[in-house]
C-alpha cells in the first residue's frame, strides 16, 4: 500500500509538479488548492504526511494548524510547511501549532524536498528491526 501526501498549495505549477514527481516515486497524492478545502481533507484524515503551504487563499497555513484539534493533526501524519516564508517567529509558529518540519521552496532543488519527505515519512513509519 503507498503512502499518501496531500499537498495544500495554490500554485498550480508546483503543486501539479510536486503531484507528479510525488507520483513517480509511488506516492498516493492528493492535492489542495486553497486552505478551505486542504482543512476539510486534512481533517478527513487518512494521510501519512501533508506539506502545508502558508500564503494560501481562504484560509493561511498557520489559520489551518490552529483550527485542527490535536485529534485531527494526528490523522495527518508528518505535517511540514512548504513555503517561501523563512521568518524566525513564523518558522517558530508553525513549529508551536504541530509542524513537524518546515522547508523553504526557494532554497531546495526538487531532488532535496524529496529526500527530505522521504526523511519525515521514514520518522512516522513503523521500522523493520535488521
Amino acid at each position: 500500500m503507498s503512502e499518501k501526501i496531500l499537498i495544500i498549495e495554490d500554485d498550480k505549477f508546483l503543486s501539479e509538479f510536486y503531484r507528479e514527481l510525488l507520483e513517480q516515486e509511488g506516492y498516493e497524492v492528493t492535492v489542495a488548492d486553497d486552505g478551505e478545502v486542504g482543512l476539510e481533507k486534512m481533517q478527513a484524515g487518512g494521510l501519512d504526511l501533508t506539506l502545508l503551504d502558508i500564503m494560501l487563499p481562504k484560509k493561511d497555513g498557520l489559520t489551518i494548524l490552529r483550527e485542527l484539534s490535536h485529534e485531527e493533526k494526528a490523522k495527518c501524519g508528518q505535517i511540514v510547511m512548504l513555503t517561501n516564508l523563512g521568518q524566525d517567529q513564523i518558522i517558530k509558529d508553525g513549529f508551536s501549532l504541530g509542524a513537524s518540519g518546515y522547508l523553504i521552496k526557494s532554497a531546495l532543488t526538487p531532488d532535496q524536498v524529496l529526500h527530505e519527505l522521504r526523511v519525515f515519512l521514514q520518522k512516522s513509519s513503523p521500522r523493520n528491526d535488521y
